[in-house]
């Protein structure tokens, strides 16, 4: 009986001082995800792939139940704990990036996945980035070393580090995504405008050096050209396939299971998800996603700016411009904004270490966004 009302008790602790508003939104994204895993993507990749029908619904369902189980336990740790947690954890899990190049599983030409042991094929650069943030905010803001540049030296050093291992794989999309995490933590930390902009040119600089003259990197240049060039090369397919289905789904969409881009272009569930929305629920599903996201990120936004602490502030602005750019990097390639990157739709695409991924980064903005008890 002790057991019951002492775990009620944490409970309602819990409850009591999460952010109710961050809460709901981020349970609405991964219902809404599932929903959409359910009526519109999981019978024709079931069939794809010669499975029992619904398997791939189910699986998003097991995923989505992991990560509310690692959102409440990271929401519920104490802060201090969690931070040291995710220091130990982003070491870890660094190392089974290093071991990607030589264990890797290959995929369409690039090694991103790694099956350790009896673990699921997972992405370690997708669990890597929650942890990245809280390490570079802890580097920003460690108050032994009074030198700010050499915080920024050392901070940058970490961001080479993950940023060649990605450059090896290779992963140019997330490459960019860790650069840009960087860049805005180490703006919002105070850094000079001018610097920010002198190190953005010569790094733009080096990766179309990369891009153009490397040949590990020419399928990237191919994508560019064929981006710009829609007469060229077979990367449009995707991309047209996909403006096709949100220009035929229309304002209110074809109707559930009436979508055809899922049956034509492969990975349709996790890098052309809104595409697939769009097409059987029509523009306006899109317009009430994004204005989900912006919800979330608005409510994140004015915590941070009642929160004193500063680690916390960083960090917090870390994980939902993350969130945030990774969302508008997937509505862009879907839109033909951007040339194809593969990369996922917060809460909605499906996949494993897509799933894990945004659940530490929501676990970790829920705890340093609930009520401290004083």
């Amino acid at each position: 009986m002790k057991e019951k009302i002492s775990f009620y008790n944490l409970y309602y602790q819990w409850w009591k001082n999460i952010d109710k508003t961050i809460f709901s939104m981020i349970l609405l994204l991964f219902i809404l995800g599932l929903f959409f895993s359910l009526v519109s993507t999981s019978l024709i990749a079931s069939d794809k792939l010669d499975t029992n029908s619904y398997s791939f619904f189910f699986k998003h369902l097991i995923f989505i139940s992991l990560g509310l189980m690692i959102i409440f336990v990271l929401s519920f740790i104490n802060s201090f704990n969690l931070l040291k947690l995710s220091l130990i954890f982003f070491f870890i899990i660094l190392i089974a990036l290093v071991l990607v190049p030589f264990f890797g599983v290959e995929v369409k030409g690039s090694k991103r996945w790694i099956d350790i042991f009896y673990l699921p094929r997972f992405q370690p650069i997708e669990l890597l980035k929650p942890f990245f943030i809280v390490l570079l905010a802890s580097v920003l803001t460690y108050e032994k070393n009074t030198n700010v540049y050499l915080k920024y030296l050392f901070s940058f050093i970490i961001t080479l580090i993950i940023s060649g291992l990605l450059f090896v794989q290779p992963d140019i999309g997330q490459t960019l995504l860790i650069l840009f995490t960087w860049s805005v933590l180490i703006f919002t930390s105070g850094i000079s405008v001018w610097f920010l902009f002198i190190f953005s040119g010569i790094a733009l600089f080096f990766l179309l050096y990369l891009v153009m003259f490397v040949p590990k990197f020419n399928y990237i240049q191919s994508r560019i050209f064929s981006f710009f060039d829609r007469q060229s090369g077979t990367h449009n397919f995707q991309s047209d396939k996909a403006i096709e289905s949100i220009t035929s789904g229309g304002f209110f969409g074809k109707g559930i299971g009436e979508g055809t881009l899922k049956n034509n272009v492969p990975e349709a569930h996790t890098d052309y998800i809104i595409s697939v929305i769009s097409e059987e629920f029509g523009v306006l599903a899109i317009v009430l996603i994004i204005i989900f996201f912006l919800i979330f990120i608005y409510t994140v936004f004015k915590k941070i700016l009642i929160i004193q602490n500063e680690k916390y502030k960083l960090i917090l602005v870390g994980c939902s411009s993350l969130i945030l750019m990774q969302a508008v990097i997937h509505i862009g390639v879907n839109i033909r904004l951007f040339p194809t990157t593969g990369m996922t739709l917060p809460f909605l695409s499906y996949g494993g270490s897509s799933i894990v991924s945004i659940s530490i980064l929501s676990g970790i903005i829920l705890n340093l966004t609930k009520r401290k008890i004083k």
